[in-house]
């Protein structure tokens, strides 16, 4: 007989999802899963709409990645208007500058919500702090001037897309063959030098590098604990450019195993002569992997660890500092520590940062040509968009008939990627505070969300589930008698 313990809903992430663990009767873990418990229709709904209407409508499956959603669903349709990336019929350089810029924006502000508001405060106060105070509101009583700084880094990012996208949720910038808008000099110039509601582009780049130094300092204090935590094997997938580094709009795929040989690069556009996608019938939540390796050995990490660990440099000096630290600290390794990705993403902050003030220089966004018209001859009625979006790579495949409608959409989102290595990071962190214990605490609880957090999921990428969700955890006996509860 084995007992099951729940935790639902997982807290503080995006979207509704629950754990079980199965323990025997000496209470070592047999089993455990997270399970999404959200179902997903965005691509049935799409269906019958004109295909230029994607962009804008699949982007509302989410209120964080939106931006990555409508930049991959824009790169579908110039393929469906045979416009893309090659060297004919490419779009033009203003064009994809103003969507990257609009991409980084939104990776330096969705890094910096997930960092700062729900790792920082636990990095601070502890796993096993009182729930009250390990939350941004405790960070905001213990150190007011830091997190002044990360909300004004926040609403600097926020403020940027509305600028490149026309709002700050759900924008309407890209359409088929380029964009509907530039970035004028007056508004470029408030984002350089800052004014009175936002500050400069460098005082960006400060906040950002002070995030990183947090990181530091917090893992040269908890070294074994860091590197200790809830570690799960799985390859590492991101796109790169020709040279290897990450390109976080465009490129090949790349797919690494932890000597960082490289196991498969291809062009996005074959994803499905490689990719297969299992279902389980206790989630929702697909889970893709690598056909030609199979499930138990295909399966991909995406996100902030799998790119710091698949791209060979940076672009930019500060961020390319960091990484060359990141790579000589694992000594030519792949890193498979879960809290590893926490480190990723705060480098990933100062990339973006970085990246962006070199395209505010860039004069190509106050240039006119924003769109590469389309003629009918050049109509393929199907396309495939990869971006990577904050959590990793995002995929639109759309199809369309001859009237322009969609008759087929498929997505695979970040999240679903990264289903697998989650699972298996549960099962970890379940391994090491929860086997053999008896009793119940809540810093074991939320170290199995801690794990999971760690990959900042995004399960909203599936309808929502609406109602008064309250965390129950019952711990019983195999004759179903209740050893210990806890509710919060």
């Amino acid at each position: 007989m084995s007992r099951q313990l729940i935790i639902d809903p997982v807290t503080r992430i995006e979207g509704h999802g629950k754990v079980t663990i199965e323990l025997d009767d000496d209470n070592h873990v047999i089993d455990a899963k997270l399970l999404v418990v959200e179902f997903r229709g965005f691509e049935k709904f799409i269906q019958g709409h004109p295909y230029w209407e994607a962009p804008m409508l699949l982007q509302r499956i989410c209120g964080i990645c939106f931006v990555s959603h409508h930049m991959s669903g824009a790169k579908v349709l110039d393929d469906m208007i045979g416009v893309g990336y090659s060297t004919h019929n490419m779009i033009t350089p203003t064009a994809e500058k103003m969507r990257r810029l609009g991409h980084y924006a939104q990776q330096l502000q969705s890094h910096a919500t997930a960092y700062f508001y729900l790792v920082v405060p636990e990095m601070i106060f502890g796993m096993d702090a009182a729930p009250e105070q390990r939350n941004v509101l405790g960070l905001a009583v213990a150190n007011p001037a830091l997190v002044k700084r990360v909300v004004m880094l926040r609403k600097w990012g926020q403020e940027l897309i509305q600028a490149v996208l026309g709002k700050k949720m759900h924008g309407i910038s890209a359409i088929p063959g380029g964009v509907n808008n530039n970035l004028s000099a007056q508004v470029r110039d408030r984002f350089i030098h800052g004014d009175a509601g936002i500050p400069s582009i460098d005082k960006v780049l400060d906040y950002a590098m002070e995030g990183l130094e947090l990181f530091y300092d917090f893992h040269q204090k908890n070294r074994a604990l860091v590197d200790s935590f809830g570690a799960a094997p799985a390859l590492d997938m991101c796109l790169v450019d020709d040279d290897g580094a990450v390109d976080y709009y465009h490129g090949k795929i790349r797919i690494i195993d932890n000597d960082k040989k490289i196991v498969r690069e291809l062009d996005y556009h074959d994803y499905l002569g490689h990719f297969c996608e299992a279902t389980e019938e206790w989630s929702y939540m697909k889970f893709p992997f690598l056909k030609e390796l199979g499930r138990a050995n295909g399966s991909v990490r995406v996100g902030p660890l799998a790119r710091v660990n698949v791209t060979t440099s940076y672009s930019t000096p500060l961020a390319q500092i960091a990484l060359e630290k990141f790579h000589a600290y694992h000594k030519g390794k792949s890193s498979n520590k879960t809290l590893h990705t926490n480190w990723a993403r705060a480098i990933e902050i100062v990339h973006s940062a970085e990246l962006i003030k070199e395209l505010l220089n860039d004069p190509d966004l106050q240039k006119e040509q924003l769109v590469i018209k389309a003629t009918d001859a050049m109509w393929t009625g199907e396309g495939v968009g990869v971006v990577e979006a904050p959590r990793g790579t995002l995929l639109h495949h759309y199809k369309a008939n001859r009237e322009g409608n969609i008759t087929f959409a498929n997505l695979v989102v970040a999240t679903a990627q990264n289903n697998a290595v989650m699972n298996r990071t549960v099962r970890s962190v379940a391994e090491q505070y929860l086997d053999g214990k008896a009793e119940i605490t809540e810093a074991m609880m939320n170290a199995i969300e801690v794990g999971i957090r760690a990959y900042d999921p995004c399960l909203s990428c599936a309808t929502h589930a609406l109602g008064d969700m309250p965390l129950e955890v019952t711990l019983v006996d195999a004759k179903g008698r209740t050893l210990d509860e806890r509710r919060k």
